[in-house]
């Protein structure tokens, strides 16, 4: 499915999804390896992820990385007047969308019927990031990488008894979001393949028991509900 038929499926009007998916722009293969955009760089640009997936970080004084939010496809990153707080990075192999802040603010100024859609997917970003704030903060390292699967699966149509996602992180960047170490990673994995709610071979995971993985991850989907297209 293309950007524009993702925007028509999740509510936007057809004209407006036409104009946001045609706006000039460009196409860019991003690798993982590197950096897209480093910490404070300009916002002058709205993205959308065409393929793979996109991570937002931020680093402490000492180096360390936490990854504070993803983008799937047909997600995207809107611009803003100051410089942004943290760097993009691909988790896998990208192609993203990247268009200009004036062809895009154009495009919103022609269609009013973006903006209260803008205004639904900034606040599922937001209740996405209360999430991962409780998840860090509160639930144990079990909990957390339970949770992460759950959502994950959810957010790509995956979720359910017996379905099988394959799983586009490394045990590293697992730990960079769930805030652990990737050896402590391991060892939730084989747990919870020991308590047979997950089934691994190489990346693909295999539900074995989807409802106890939820009650564990203490994950309720309410908090993604909304469109799943364009979040700032």
């Amino acid at each position: 499915m293309d950007l524009r038929d993702t925007l028509v499926k999740v509510g936007l009007e057809k004209d407006a999804a036409d104009a946001l998916s045609s706006m000039p722009s460009k196409l860019v293969q991003v690798d993982p390896r590197r950096p897209f955009r480093e910490p404070g760089s300009a916002r002058n640009e709205v993205m959308f992820v065409r393929t793979g997936i996109l991570c937002k970080f931020k680093s402490d004084g000492a180096g360390r990385r936490q990854i504070v939010s993803l983008r799937f496809p047909g997600e995207g990153i809107l611009p803003s007047p100051s410089n942004a707080d943290y760097g993009l990075q691909a988790i896998v192999r990208s192609e993203v969308m990247v268009g200009r802040d004036d062809d895009f603010y154009e495009v919103v100024a022609k269609h009013p019927s973006i903006n209260p859609f803008l205004f639904r997917l900034v606040q599922r970003e937001a209740s996405i990031s209360h999430e991962w704030l409780l998840n860090c903060g509160r639930r144990d390292s079990t909990a957390r990488v339970a949770h992460f699967l759950c959502e994950v699966a959810a957010r790509t149509g995956v979720e359910g008894e017996n379905k099988v996602l394959r799983l586009p992180f490394t045990q590293q960047q697992i730990a960079d979001i769930t805030g652990q170490t990737s050896v402590n990673v391991n060892r939730v994995f084989a747990e919870l393949e020991r308590q047979q709610l997950i089934h691994r071979e190489g990346r693909m995971i295999e539900f074995l028991d989807w409802v106890e993985l939820q009650r564990v991850g203490s994950f309720q989907p309410d908090y993604l509900l909304g469109s799943k297209t364009l979040s700032r």
